[in-house]
C-alpha cells in the first residue's frame, strides 16, 4: 500500500527519458543497492531530511546478504518511525532483483562485493610480501576492484532491465575501475560516479581550521583516490584560500573530524598529507595517495595482522549489530548512533541536482574528454562537473597539468585499463601487467605472486583468467 503525504504535493513532468516517459518528480521510488550497508543509516537520515527537495513515497533495500539486510530494515524502519514517517513512506526489503528494481526511479548504489571478509584478505594478502595492504589502493584495490566490476555490472543490467530510464548514482568502489567497466559495457546508462573522499578531506580542514565549507569553490583534477587540489576559491573571502590552508598545514596539525573520531588510522593519514604538502608544495594532495609516495611508511606502520577491515568488523560493523538488536528487543533510551559526516549528503545533494535541475557542483569521476587537456581522453577522471536534469557537465581545466602528476596519472590509469582488459577479455597475461605497473608495486615478482594468490582466494568472484 503506498503511503499518503501529510502535505500537498503536484505532479510536475520534465524531460522525457530513454522510453519516451516523462521523468517523475515526486512519489519517487528509492532503491538502495547494497541496502544491508553499515552507510545505510546516513543516506536515510539524509533522505528524511531532504524530503522537501527530493520527495520520495518508498524505499527499498536490496542485498544479497538477507541477514544484513534484515538488520538494516529493522534500523531504518525505526528510524521512520521516529520521524513519524511510518505511514508516508513505503520501506521494503529483499534479495530478488526484478522486485527491488522495477519501477524505481533512482538508485543508490553502494555494494561491497565478498563483504568484510574479502576486504580482510584485499588487505593482508600484500603484506605477506611487504607490499601495501589497502581495501581501494595497491593490489588489495585490484582486487577489490575485479570483485566489485562483476558486481555492479550486474546491478546495472538489472537497472537496464527493469528500469531503464532510472538514475543511479554510484559510490562503489574502486570508483575509477568500476565506472571504466560500466563506460565499456553500458555506455547509455544514466550514471553518476562519485566518491566523497574530497569531501571529507574538506570537511576536515575546514573544521580544523575555521572555514566553512559551503563558501568554498575548489579546483581539483586526478583520478580516483589519485589528484590534487590545485585552488579553494572562498566566496565569503573573495579569494584563494589554498595558499593559507597549505602554510597551515605546514604548522597545525590536522586533527580527526568528529565523523572519523575513534579511528586512529585517520590521524595518520592526515599526519602523512602534511608530510607531502611538505615534500611537494603547491598542491593539497588526496591522502590515499600516500600509498603511492610512500608505500614503505605505510607498510611498517600497519599491522599485518589486525588491519583496518579488522578494525571495522570490531567497530562500526558489531556496532549496527547491536542497534539492530536493540531494536527488535524495543530497548528505551537512545538506540541510534551513527555519525558519517557528508557520506549521505553527498549522494543526496546529488539527486536533488538532478531532480530539481540545480546544476550544483560536485567532484565526479568521468571520461577525461579534454578536461584534462594534456590527458588521454578516454582516461576516467575525478574533477568538478555540475549535475542538472541531463547529468553530469564536467568543467575543462584550461591549463596543462604538470609532468610529475601527468606521470603518475598516466601510468596507474594504464594499470587501471589493463586490469579492466583482464575482466572483459579473462586474460591472466593483462591481469599480471596491471599488477606489475600498479604505482604500489616494486617487481614483477610479488605481482606474480600476489595476482595467484587473489585468484584462489576470490574464486568465482572473480572471473576466470587464462
Amino acid at each position: 500500500m503506498i503511503g499518503v503525504f501529510s502535505f500537498l504535493l503536484y505532479y510536475k513532468v520534465e524531460s522525457k527519458g530513454k522510453d519516451g516517459e516523462f521523468m517523475k518528480t515526486n512519489h519517487l521510488n528509492v532503491v538502495i543497492a547494497g541496502g544491508g550497508s553499515t552507510y545505510t543509516p546516513g543516506i536515510v537520515q539524509a533522505m528524511i531530511s531532504s524530503r522537501e527537495r527530493f520527495p520520495f513515497s518508498s524505499l527499498t533495500l536490496y542485498d544479497i546478504d538477507e541477514a544484513r539486510n534484515d538488520d538494516m530494515f529493522e534500523i531504518i524502519r525505526y528510524m521512520l518511525k521516529k520521524e513519524a514517517l511510518s505511514n508516508e513512506v513505503d520501506l521494503y526489503q529483499t534479495t530478488d532483483a526484478q522486485e527491488a528494481f522495477t519501477g524505481a526511479d533512482f538508485i543508490f548504489s553502494q555494494l561491497r562485493v565478498g563483504g568484510m571478509k574479502m576486504r580482510e584478505l584485499d588487505e593482508k594478502i600484500p603484506m605477506k610480501y611487504g607490499l601495501v595492504g589497502q581495501e581501494t589502493c595497491g593490489l588489495g584495490g585490484f582486487s577489490y576492484g575485479l570483485r566489485s566490476i562483476k558486481g555492479l555490472l550486474e546491478i546495472v543490467s538489472y537497472v537496464d532491465h527493469y528500469a531503464s530510464d532510472a538514475w543511479l548514482l554510484n559510490y562503489t568502489n574502486p570508483e575509477t575501475l568500476v565506472s571504466e567497466a560500466v563506460r565499456r559495457a553500458f555506455p547509455d546508462v544514466k550514471m553518476l560516479n562519485a566518491c566523497d573522499m574530497t569531501i571529507s578531506i574538506e570537511e576536515t580542514i575546514a573544521t580544523n581550521y575555521g572555514y566553512d565549507r559551503k563558501n568554498w569553490i575548489p579546483m581539483y583534477y586526478g583520478l580516483n583516490h589519485f589528484g590534487w587540489y590545485t585552488s579553494i576559491y572562498d566566496k565569503s573571502v573573495d579569494r584563494d584560500v589554498l595558499p593559507e590552508i597549505l602554510e597551515r598545514l605546514e604548522n597545525e596539525r590536522l586533527h580527526v573530524a568528529d565523523f572519523n573520531a575513534g579511528d586512529d588510522t585517520w590521524q595518520e593519514a592526515w599526519d602523512m598529507m602534511r608530510l607531502m604538502t611538505k615534500n611537494f608544495p603547491g598542491y593539497l594532495p588526496n591522502n590515499y595517495l600516500e600509498y603511492y609516495l610512500y608505500p614503505n611508511r605505510t607498510v611498517e606502520h600497519t599491522d599485518p595482522n589486525y588491519t583496518r577491515a579488522n578494525i571495522v568488523m570490531d567497530g562500526r560493523e558489531k556496532q549496527t549489530k547491536e542497534m539492530a538488536r536493540k531494536v527488535r528487543e524495543q530497548e528505551k533510551g537512545e538506540i541510534l548512533d551513527f555519525n558519517f559526516g557528508e557520506h549521505g549528503n553527498y549522494i543526496m545533494d546529488m539527486a536533488a541536482s538532478i531532480l530539481n535541475d540545480n546544476h550544483d557542483r560536485f567532484m565526479l569521476i568521468v571520461p577525461n574528454k579534454g578536461a584534462i587537456p594534456n590527458l588521454r581522453d578516454d582516461a576516467m577522471v575525478e574533477v568538478p562537473a555540475y549535475v542538472g536534469r541531463t547529468g553530469a557537465e564536467p568543467i575543462s581545466l584550461r591549463f596543462a597539468i604538470n609532468d610529475f602528476h601527468k606521470g603518475l596519472m598516466e601510468a596507474q590509469n594504464a594499470a587501471e585499463k589493463l586490469l579492466v582488459d583482464a575482466y572483459f577479455e579473462h586474460s591472466y597475461q593483462k591481469a599480471l601487467q596491471a599488477f606489475t605497473l600498479n604505482q604500489t608495486v616494486y617487481s614483477a615478482d610479488p605481482a606474480k605472486q600476489i595476482l595467484d594468490d587473489f585468484i584462489k582466494a576470490n574464486g568465482d568472484y572473480w572471473p576466470e583468467l587464462n
